[in-house]
């Protein structure tokens, strides 16, 4: 264990390189698969017949097929088409693409949930789609999309070890170095169980917040998060 230690303090500065990338990875990761929850998700509860079956058959393509095996297409595959990507860049567009899909489902759902009679008010007060998308639907959907949105955002997170089978020196890339040197396979990934555990805490905390100000905006309460 003292050797474990010791290999620890002396990588402790690749180690936080290796958490930056991390958490770069998680937040942008999270970032593109917002634009396309909300992109996709709106397209796929319009009701032009074509737009509807696009986004349905993009969002179940990625929901359907593997994070593992898109990561290594992006990776391995598209240069064999003539485009390369920075290992870090197929990771963030890995994770983009496939939470981003299941997020889509989470607006569409939210969406559709929130009352016709809201809908009907809107019209009625001669508000055109965009302006009732925006300051009647999209409000009220908020609250709904906060909490799935948190487990997402968690399995997220906790799918960015994957990226270090592309060569990206993440947290996980870092860790497994210090195993490699020590031997000490129960140690170095018991430390990277905590670490996952204390960010995904923070995340959580930080989705809470979220759900109970948005919540609050529409009057619908204070409880805490899930």
């Amino acid at each position: 264990m003292s050797g474990f230690l010791e290999e620890i303090r002396r990588a402790l500065p690749r180690l936080g390189e290796g958490l930056l990338v991390t958490v770069e990875a998680t937040v942008l990761g999270a970032a593109l698969a917002l634009l396309l929850a909300y992109g996709l998700g709106l397209a796929a509860g319009s009701r032009r017949r074509a737009v509807r079956g696009t986004a349905r058959v993009v969002v179940e393509f990625f929901r359907g097929t593997s994070l593992y095996v898109q990561l290594f297409w992006l990776f391995f595959a598209l240069p064999i088409l003539g485009f390369r990507l920075e290992p870090l860049a197929c990771g963030v567009l890995a994770l983009g693409l496939n939470f981003g899909a299941y997020g889509a489902e989470v607006v569409r759902g939210a969406v559709a949930a929130v009352a016709p009679a809201q809908r009907e008010a809107a019209v009625a007060l001669g508000m055109g789609p965009g302006l009732r998308l925006r300051r009647v639907v999209l409000p009220q959907a908020h609250p709904l999309m906060v909490a799935p949105f948190k487990n997402l955002l968690v399995q997220l997170l906790k799918a960015t070890p994957l990226l270090s089978l592309v060569t990206v020196p993440d947290l996980t890339f870092e860790i497994d170095q210090v195993r490699s040197a020590t031997g000490d396979t129960a140690a170095a990934y018991l430390l990277l169980l905590v670490v996952y555990g204390v960010l995904a805490g923070v995340l959580s905390l930080g989705m809470n917040a979220l759900e109970r100000a948005a919540r609050t905006r529409v009057g619908t309460g204070t409880g805490g998060g899930r």
